[in-house]
């Protein structure tokens, strides 16, 4: 199933952010060379990162946890999982 994540970043997370960008955008890239991840980027405010915006394909809520439990934004605090947000969606076929 096809969902719109909106994720958030902790206040004051931008440093830490920045720091583990590197990991985060390799384990995207190989999420999105195996269809898991649709397409993704960043949040923007005031010419600065904020959060990340995602479109994901996962079989189940069994994946989605998988995925989150790896993903270097949410293992090292960046992401404010709070008001994190998993929206289903029906991507339009390329």
């Amino acid at each position: 199933m096809q969902y719109l994540v909106i994720a958030y970043d902790n206040e004051g997370a931008l440093e830490k952010r920045l720091e583990v960008r590197d990991a985060h955008v390799e384990s995207a890239k190989k999420m999105m060379a195996e269809g898991k991840i649709i397409n993704a980027g960043a949040l923007i405010e005031e010419d600065q990162m904020v959060g990340s915006t995602l479109f994901v394909d996962f079989e189940n809520d069994d994946e989605i946890n998988e995925w989150l439990e790896n993903e270097p934004y949410v293992q090292n605090g960046v992401w404010n999982m709070e008001e994190f947000q998993i929206v289903p969606v029906k991507m339009l076929p390329r």
